[in-house]
């Protein structure tokens, strides 16, 4: 085990070398950038500024400057936000973390609890009811789902506030405060729980059918064992195996924000200041969060190996 983290770990320094280079090299070559893009900068303060943040040296230059201070710890200084781009990280990342990690739970809690029961009836008319569900959750866009749960429950029926974190101008603190961001967030958890559950549900469904179907399932049930113990210890387990690859897809997703939601519904997560970013040319901010997804993507595989190594003997064995 210690001999193939060693390797996978090799690995991962060559690939995210590699993708710092196509991430410097893409976002260096794009014509513009937000010195050159502000109209209200004269010809003479926008070169002194390219001087002043080092945009005038050749990018060979400006990559190994870059990469010196990222292996430092430094992704750079936002020209849009005035701030270091760490300091964004840790301002905005957390609320795109709470809201991704409610939304997981729910994801994954729902689609194991359906997607077993659906394979364990199939064909039934439950399972005919999640297939529908599942393929009209794939099919609706995420905009049209947000804004039109918008439109029901905070515009017509006033249930829950139609976007932001918390209430305007408010100054709750304590449970209070709890309580108004809980408000806040459920209508963006329900949107991406239900753009999440339904390709996760079909994933279970499917997997928990061929365990099924598999000779020592029926040898369980010859011994006399319940059905519940079949299905939910036998059956489940084996069935589960497969997912735990889907962890490392999970991580980056964690952190990464979700660009379309945070921006429907202004939550202000890092999704959403990264679209601003876009728009704005900020290309050290940019760079600095694609490499920190980039990172966060090949410490998730290995770990999804890893974890797939000690819960199925066979594959360590090999």
């Amino acid at each position: 085990m210690s001999t193939y983290i060693v390797k996978r770990m090799t690995y991962m320094v060559v690939i995210l070398l590699a993708a710092s280079v196509l991430i410097f090299s893409l976002y260096a070559l794009t014509p513009g950038d937000y010195i050159s893009s502000n109209i209200k900068l004269s010809p003479e303060r926008k070169a002194e500024l390219r001087e002043l943040y080092g945009l005038d040296k050749p990018v060979i230059e400006r990559y190994l400057i870059w990469m010196k201070n990222a292996l430092h710890g430094d992704f750079g200084y936002s020209l849009a936000q005035q701030k270091p781009v760490l300091a964004l990280f840790n301002e905005y990342i957390w609320n795109s973390f709470l809201l991704a990690a409610v939304t997981t739970f729910l994801t994954w809690f729902i689609a194991v609890i359906v997607g077993v029961i659906a394979a364990y009836k199939q064909y039934s008319w439950f399972d005919t009811l999640v297939m529908i569900g599942i393929f009209a959750a794939m099919s609706v866009p995420s905009f049209f789902i947000g804004l039109f749960l918008i439109k029901m429950l905070a515009v017509d029926l006033k249930w829950l506030p139609p976007g932001g974190m918390i209430t305007t101008g408010s100054n709750a603190t304590g449970l209070a405060y709890v309580k108004e961001v809980i408000q806040h967030m459920t209508l963006p958890v329900i949107v991406m729980t239900l753009l999440g559950v339904g390709s996760l549900t079909r994933y279970f469904r499917s997997n928990m059918i061929d365990v099924i179907k598999q000779d020592y399932i029926r040898t369980a049930r010859a011994k006399g064992l319940k059905e519940s113990k079949v299905l939910y210890t036998h059956a489940l387990r084996n069935a589960l195996l497969p997912a735990i690859t889907l962890i490392g897809f999970e991580l980056p997703s964690l952190f990464g924000g979700s660009l379309i939601i945070e921006k429907i519904f202004s939550w202000p997560g890092i999704g959403q200041l990264y679209m601003q970013s876009f728009s704005l040319r900020d290309y050290p901010l940019l760079m600095g969060f694609t490499m920190f997804i980039a990172i966060l993507t090949v410490i998730g595989t290995l770990l999804s190996d890893v974890l797939y190594h000690i819960a199925d003997p066979r594959v360590r064995l090999q």
